[in-house]
């Protein structure tokens, strides 16, 4: 397809040809749900843990006998039903994290952009660099583009000086287009490519390569 590049100015200045197979597919519901909740479930700590019956400050000795006091049966006061006892079922360390096959990130990245493009939430704009670093470059270089919302921009390169710029900024996320994040992407208003980005997700994950693979095998 093809599509408006937008000029530091905000105004149209060429075109660019988008591959149908990121930008204008039927998006899948079901991978982008998988690629979000994998990566809300790897950046989970684990560190959430209470104490069992048997990690409990106390004494060991069965408060009373066994029978003929007229009470329930107890046999330790770190027992669950007890104040201060141990917790039943309570929640230990563990590893949330798992690995989720590459071809359904690929698909979950596809579908949200193209989900992105069909909603008007998408813009590629000219290649640019924040030099300085400086949170107010990045700022004045964004606000051709429109009011402040929680935007994704996604550059062409590892750019530390633009990335470093644009991290004080609280509506921002700096991505680079072969580090994409799901989560970012989904739930951004608006999603800002770099033209040097867009060729980039056409040459990774357009259909051009899926040719290639095919001819290599």
């Amino acid at each position: 397809m093809e599509f408006q590049v937008l000029g530091l100015d905000g105004s149209r200045k060429h075109t660019i040809e988008l591959d149908d197979e990121v930008f204008g597919r039927v998006p899948s519901e079901g991978s982008v749900y998988h690629a979000v909740r994998n990566e809300l479930a790897n950046a989970r700590v684990g560190t959430a843990s209470t104490k069992t019956r048997g990690e409990v400050v106390g004494s060991k000795r069965k408060p009373w006998r066994q029978k003929g006091t007229g009470r329930a049966r107890a046999g330790s006061r770190q027992s669950p039903i007890w104040v201060g006892g141990g917790r039943a079922f309570g929640p230990r360390p563990r590893d949330y994290s798992y690995q989720l096959p590459k071809k359904v990130k690929r698909l979950a990245y596809k579908s949200i952009l193209s989900w992105k493009t069909q909603d008007e939430m998408l813009d590629v704009v000219e290649d640019f660099r924040v030099d300085s670093g400086k949170t107010k470059d990045c700022v004045r270089v964004l606000s051709a583009f429109g009011e402040p919302r929680k935007t994704v921009l996604v550059l062409g390169d590892d750019d530390a000086l633009t990335k470093r710029a644009g991290r004080n900024i609280p509506w921002l996320t700096v991505l680079t287009y072969n580090r994409l994040r799901a989560h970012e992407l989904f739930y951004s208003k608006r999603i800002l490519l770099t033209e040097s980005a867009a060729k980039g997700l056409n040459a990774m994950y357009g259909s051009g390569k899926a040719e290639s693979e095919g001819a290599r095998a």
